[in-house]
């Protein structure tokens, strides 16, 4: 590998020659620009705004463009002239646990490799002190005009050093997180476990871009005059959720099907949950309308039986004053014919004659 930095690692008294070499790359495929016409090269030109003049690279300086649009040149030897101690060294400040580095703060990452033979030993020592203490190393270095901050750590048997973003490089999250005041609910959080733990942990190294392999064979597929294989987009599976549990639980079957633990499960598409108060609605209006004939039917049978009641009552009432009636006209009944019978067996007795 090609390095594109040599210099040294500064560790207390101790001095590491070392060569800075990518410990990563892109894959990325670029595409150049085009005349869609005739298929000619599309280029970038250099040119002056003022005397519109194409320069070379050796015309061209820097410059800094102040507030007021105006132009501050900066040159090569004045930027030379600044204090700059670690230009050539990658000076180590202190170690810290590994936790205590935000990921946020992660650059782009190098493998420091030794410089020479001379180097082998102090380069084993750090790289064995780290191992033992299970800690970081964060250090200052320069690359490319600029001071950066770096942290060294292990991987395998190489020391790597990670670039890392100044601390006022990082902006505040309170703004990105969501407005709204949310509760989430127990059930909700035990099916979000339940999914994580379906999901499961994933090899890294199986990992790759598919979207890149598909362009690659466009590419080749083109550069042989054939034409691109034509694939149908899947069809989408599964119907719409109201509610995040639905869909919770829906992705929980899903991921258990993919790991051939389950029935095939569909995949769930959440909905705003104000369709579900508009369905709530619905059933509302009609059991409002169940309740109000039955509301009618029960006011209807109470008048009944308080009619049913008061006529009992009038019926009752007659039938105690008839019966109290009857007693006192009988009575009267049988005094007049008893006072009959008295007077009729005084005019037939005989009257009894005088002795002489």
């Amino acid at each position: 590998m090609r390095s594109i930095w040599n210099g040294a690692i500064s560790f207390g008294l101790v001095s590491i020659p070392i060569k800075l070499v990518n410990a990563t790359e892109n894959h990325s495929i670029s595409f150049r620009q085009i005349h869609t016409a005739d298929g000619g090269r599309v280029r970038y030109r250099k040119v002056c705004e003022l005397d519109g003049e194409e320069l070379s690279t050796e015309e061209i300086g820097k410059a800094y463009e102040d507030a007021d649009g105006s132009m501050i040149p900066i040159t090569d030897a004045d930027l030379a002239s600044l204090p700059l101690p670690t230009a050539k060294t990658i000076e180590i400040v202190a170690f810290v646990p590994a936790d205590t580095i935000d990921p946020l703060q992660m650059d782009a990452a190098y493998y420091l490799s030794a410089n020479g033979v001379p180097a082998a030993k102090p380069y084993t020592l750090l790289r064995e002190a780290l191992k033992r203490s299970q800690k970081v190393a964060i250090a200052k270095f320069a690359l490319r005009g600029r001071e950066r901050l770096g942290m060294l750590r292990v991987v395998d048997d190489v020391i790597a050093m990670h670039g890392l973003l100044w601390p006022d490089e990082i902006r505040a999250s309170e703004d990105a997180a969501p407005e709204a005041d949310v509760s989430v609910r127990e059930a909700e959080l035990d099916l979000a476990d339940a999914l994580m733990d379906t999901l499961g942990e994933v090899d890294m190294a199986t990992l790759h871009d598919d979207y890149r392999a598909a362009v690659e064979e466009l590419i080749a597929a083109k550069a042989d005059g054939a034409l691109p294989r034509a694939e149908e987009a899947p069809a989408a599976k599964g119907g719409k959720v109201i509610d995040l549990m639905a869909a919770l639980e829906s992705s929980v079957k899903a991921a258990k099907a993919a790991r051939g633990e389950g029935e095939e499960g569909e995949v769930a598409e959440v909905t705003e949950l104000s369709s579900r108060k508009a369905r709530k609605s619905a059933p509302e209006k009609r059991t409002a309308a169940r309740k109000a004939p039955a509301a009618k039917k029960t006011t209807q049978t109470r008048t009944s039986q308080a009619k049913k009641s008061t006529a009992t009552r009038t019926t009752t009432t007659a039938a105690k004053k008839s019966a109290a009636a009857s007693p006192k006209s009988t009575g009267a009944k049988k005094s007049t014919a008893t006072t009959a019978k008295k007077t009729a067996a005084k005019k037939t007795t005989p009257k009894k004659r005088a002795s002489a």
